[in-house]
């Protein structure tokens, strides 16, 4: 389905793992906006457990996929010229899972009631957290088939990302403005910072990647 990742030359193996956990991420992200769609339109459902469980099960596997390819690197002593630099942005890669974990398991553990006033907010500043996430999926990809198009993925992400800072500023300004008890206005902030979240790491792997993608093509 994609082209030869030719900075790893014949490693097929270490090709298909990375490929697979790439793909891990692009569907928990997925799976996030689909969750966090359910909560706002219908609460806390059996639905969104099993969106839930499905994002937990497959953070297991991108742990399994994560231990795999730093194992691959190290004791077959592959790429040593760009080793540091797929670990880095693997594991970077791997905190995204571990951002929408956290988000979800706010409202799984918390079960916030959300004004409906607020909801539009909320499920614009998924949609971008989302998009900049696969927007750094997209970036990640360029790096190991074509780093010279890094940057354009990256202004994708950047774009995304501003877009979410915007959404999350003015929803947390009309949270505060609100007759909202205080508990409840802090409760929503912090569901609105979990998801924003998001976004700010996917700007910081792409920081990063900007870097990696430089060192490749001098």
């Amino acid at each position: 389905m994609f082209k030869k990742l030719r900075v790893f030359g014949r490693t097929r193996d270490l090709e298909q793992q990375i490929d697979n956990f790439l793909k891990n991420i692009s569907e928990s992200a997925m799976l996030f906006r689909m969750a966090v769609k359910e909560y706002l339109k219908h609460g806390h459902t059996d639905d969104y457990r099993s969106m839930l469980d499905k994002v937990n099960s497959m953070e297991t596997d991108a742990d399994n996929l994560r231990r795999d390819i730093e194992r691959e690197l190290y004791l077959h002593t592959l790429i040593p010229e760009s080793r540091g630099d797929v670990l880095g942005l693997i594991e970077n890669l791997d905190q995204l899972l571990g951002l929408f974990q956290g988000a979800l398991w706010r409202l799984e553990n918390e079960r916030p009631q959300i004004p409906s006033k607020y909801r539009n907010d909320m499920k614009r500043l998924s949609s971008h957290a989302v998009k900049s996430v696969e927007a750094v999926i997209l970036s990640a990809r360029a790096f190991f088939y074509s780093p010279h198009s890094v940057s354009e993925h990256n202004h994708a992400v950047m774009f995304y990302e501003k877009e979410a800072d915007k959404v999350g500023s003015n929803l947390k300004s009309e949270l505060f403005a609100s007759d909202l008890d205080l508990s409840q206005k802090l409760q929503l902030r912090d569901v609105a910072e979990s998801i924003d979240n998001i976004a700010d790491w996917a700007e910081d792997v792409a920081d990063r990647l900007a870097i990696y993608a430089i060192k490749r093509t001098v």
